[in-house]
């Protein structure tokens, strides 16, 4: 009898674990470069997530504007959804959450022996790059770019060109959020001796499958659009630490440097990487510092791609997970550059998912 109560006891226990153990045991899945057409998939149920939870979600996401929801477990679809017109053929643009390409491909070039973060700037764009002081821009390194802490000045607008890139203070000793950072495109054009499209697109695009995307021009600035689709195929790259069905395309040890904290000035900041989970935040556009973690309802472990009018990359490496949101502005009236309270909205719907 006592062994037959023991029996029961393991096998509920087993039971009640096997969907949380099924997804960390499963293999890890890569769709295969065919042009987004073959995608393997998992069911909810599979998952023995709650059901009940999808059309609310769903329902949400249509209200607040969304275009596309993809949400990957061990990179197979669990749910692909398309609103408002949009379609599973159809580009958009990532805004911000553009700004983790560039993170990654400024360290494939450095695993390539073509520059290093910690190099300043200058060394790859000569001097004269920004207005500042010499001595001053020249403190200025890639790791700062990366870092969002050049010390130049924020509130200028979009414009990056040398007049319009101000002194404020010393490299390194100021978090502000700025489009510098698309300087490092530069930086890895003169590295290589190729335009940034064409190192970008024979070293990572491609690698990935992520067909058709491409950067465009808009306001100065070069911003990545693609399906939706693709930026879960980056996703699923960053999730698996810059490894690609065995293909390392970035190295592990840079991945993990960009996705932790990468100054004393900001804990949730990598290499142009927002990250949860951490004491506390700043954000952009202003000087000032917020105790607590960054989306509270999301998991701690947490890193994501994020991008005006609330565009989303989530990848959530403790339940092997990736999430992609495009659209336009959840919340018309509140509009942002990178956080909205639309993230903690948004997670509070898709916990119940499997909560």
């Amino acid at each position: 009898m006592r062994k037959y109560i023991l029996f029961i006891f393991t096998a509920t226990l087993f039971l009640g674990c096997s969907s949380d153990s099924s997804t960390t045991s499963e293999q890890m899945y890569f769709p295969p470069s065919d042009g987004n057409v073959t995608w393997e998939t998992k069911s909810i149920s599979e998952l023995g997530w709650n059901q009940s939870a999808v059309q609310p979600l769903l329902t949400y996401l249509e209200e607040k504007h969304t275009k596309s929801f993809i949400i990957l477990v061990n990179g197979r679809i669990v749910m692909e959804n398309y609103f408002n017109g949009h379609s599973s053929t159809l580009p958009w643009y990532w805004a911000s959450a553009g700004k983790t390409l560039t993170a990654t491909v400024t360290g494939i070039a450095q695993q390539e022996g073509l520059l290093n973060i910690n190099n300043k700037v200058s060394d790859y764009l000569g001097t004269g790059w920004t207005s500042a002081p010499l001595t001053k821009e020249n403190l200025i390194t890639c790791k700062n770019l990366l870092c969002m802490n050049s010390g130049l000045n924020d509130a200028l607008g979009d414009d990056v060109s040398p007049s319009n890139l101000q002194y404020v203070a010393d490299a390194g000793t100021r978090w502000a959020y700025h489009n510098v950072y698309v300087k490092l495109q530069d930086v890895v054009a003169q590295a290589s001796g190729q335009s940034w499209s064409t190192y970008f697109n024979s070293k990572l695009r491609d690698k990935i499958g992520m067909t058709g995307g491409s950067w465009i021009e808009s306001d100065g600035l070069s911003v990545y659009w693609s399906t939706a689709r693709n930026m879960a195929r980056f996703g699923l790259l960053s999730l698996n630490k810059g490894k690609w069905n065995g293909n390392q395309i970035v190295d592990e040890s840079y991945y993990t440097e960009a996705t932790n904290t990468s100054q004393n000035l900001n804990q949730a900041y990598g290499y142009l990487w927002w990250l949860n989970g951490k004491t506390s935040y700043r954000l952009p556009g202003l000087q000032l510092q917020f105790t607590g973690t960054l989306i509270p309802n999301a998991p701690s472990d947490m890193y994501a791609a994020l991008g005006k009018n609330d565009q989303k990359i989530y990848v959530i490496p403790s339940k092997k997970m990736v999430i992609i949101r495009m659209g336009e502005v959840a919340n018309p009236e509140n509009p942002t550059f990178a956080l909205s309270g639309f993230d903690n909205e948004l997670w509070d719907k898709i916990n119940d998912l499997y909560q």
